[in-house]
Formats: C-alpha cells, structure tokens, sequence
C-alpha cells in the first residue's frame, strides 16, 4: 500500500504532494478495531473501581466533603465542547470528499482551524494560570499507578495508588491528542498562506515545492491520527462504565461516592467547603 502521494514540479522534480487518503481507511477501519476489540476484552475484563468496603470507610473518612466535587468548571467545559465542535467540522470536511461527497469544504475547513487554533491557545493560558497544569501530564510518578493498573486488569486485587484528578488512561490520550493536534495546526496555519481567506494576502510561494509536500504530508498524517483518537475518544465517551466521567463534562461534577471510587484523595485534593479542587487537604486528613 502506498503511503505517500509524489508529483512533479514544473521544474520536473519529484516531490512528495501528500500522504495517501488509503491512510484515512486504515485509520478508519483501525479505530472501528479497537473499538470492537476493546469493547469484546471488556465483557471478560476482571477490571475494578475501588472495593465498595474500601470506599465506605473512605466515605467515613472523608464525610465532611460535599455530595457534590466540581470536577470541571463551566470554562473548561465550553472550551472542551468548542474544541469538539470544531474537530468534527475540521474532520467531516477533510475527510467527507474523500469518501466521495462533494461540496465545497474549504471555507468551512480552514474556518474551524481558526476556531480550533484559538480555543487551544486560549486553553493554554487558562490551564497555565487558573488549573493545576501538571495534573494531566504523565511523568515518572505515575508508575506505580500503571503497574498497580495493570495487575488489576489481569484479575489481581492488589494495593496501589489509585488516579489523581485524571485517570492514567486519559492523560497518555491527551498526550497524543496534543502532538497530534499542534502538528495539524501549526502545517494548517502555513497552508492558509495558500488559501484565499481575508485573512492573509494569498502567497503560494512562500516555501519550495518540497518543503510545501513535507507541511501537507505532516498535516495529512496528523488528520488519519485524529481520524482513530476521535474514534476512540467517542467510544470511551459512551462506555457505561465510563459515563461518569462524560457527565462531569456536561454537568461539571461527580458524586463524593464516585470520587472516593476512582480517585485518590491525597493525589487529587479537594476543598471539604467547596467541593472545589485546591490545595486545602480533605476533612479527615492528618
């Protein structure tokens, strides 16, 4: 199968054009895969939240803690349904002409780029300054959560840390969402120099026909990826064991039962006043 498209210069070079839309299908039918996969493993799955006597005596513990947790606040949730909102739209006009209907999608491709663009940055300077920012980064601290997770999975009842505000599963997807969505946009940015948009003056010149096939095969690449994130993305989204989760993203909060199942109170800490996250330790904690 071929993965790359070339073409030749009017000075007669080969040179790459972009990826091959072949690509798309993989990712496609790879994301429809793990869906059927995963959802297959999971009927057989011996995974666990936190054991219902484990969590009464948290909830003992922890009793001074609201019904209610804030889990998301009302701008981090706008910000997460706009930046859904223009994915779609930046994956529906992309990939719809592929799949053979026609219309005319550039404007509406290059305009929700704009929009994607903005709420990113936006989210960038709302999570730097007003959320805890290292909250959703993997690093080295986090493996005894993943080994414990593991072991879990496989059946074995075993002690371990539990997730802090963000399970370990959702901070590696937002690991790759985050390469993948800066590399499309940084390539789609340099291709709207070649789009007329009143924007910026039209200037298809702006790099050497090699280096305009490198942003066009970066930018395709990236497009298949968020074809199969997107995917998965959805899947979780709609897992009844996962609903939870997508709730807190409507509503903007969980249960005290639930945050006591899922999470560990000493990585994830919460105001016993607000139910608001913050660095005030939990009622009940030395």
């Amino acid at each position: 199968m071929d993965l790359l498209r070339w073409g030749r210069s009017p000075w007669g070079e080969w040179v790459l054009t972009h990826v091959s839309w072949n690509l798309f299908w993989a990712s496609l039918f790879a994301g429809v895969l793990f869906f059927v996969a995963h959802a297959s493993y999971m009927l057989f799955s011996a995974h666990r939240k936190r054991p219902a006597a484990e969590t009464d005596a948290l909830e003992a513990k922890y009793k001074n803690l609201p019904p209610k947790i804030e889990r998301h606040n009302l701008t981090a949730r706008l910000f997460h349904w706009v930046m859904a909102a223009a994915m779609f739209t930046l994956l529906f006009t992309a990939f719809l002409p592929v799949a053979g209907i026609k219309f005319p999608w550039v404007q509406w491709h290059w305009m929700a780029g704009i929009v994607l663009t903005g709420a990113i940055l936006f989210h960038i300077i709302h999570a730097s300054f007003f959320l805890d920012f290292w909250s959703i980064w993997v690093g080295p601290k986090d493996i005894p959560e993943f080994r414990a997770e593991l072991l879990r999975e496989m059946g074995h009842d075993v002690p371990g840390p539990r997730s802090g505000k963000y399970p370990l599963g959702n901070r590696l997807y937002h690991l790759a969402q985050v390469f993948t969505s800066l590399s499309v946009i940084a390539t789609g940015l340099f291709m709207l120099k070649r789009v007329r948009t009143p924007l910026f003056v039209r200037n298809p010149y702006l790099f050497a026909d090699s280096t305009w096939g490198v942003t066009y095969v970066v930018h395709g690449l990236a497009g298949v990826a968020l074809v199969g994130l997107v995917i998965a993305h959805v899947y979780f989204a709609v897992r009844p064991e996962k609903w939870w989760i997508t709730k807190a993203m409507i509503f903007g909060w969980i249960t005290r039962r639930q945050y006591l199942e899922h999470h560990e109170p000493s990585r994830w800490r919460v105001s016993s006043s607000t139910g608001t996250s913050g660095t005030a330790k939990p009622a009940g904690q030395a």
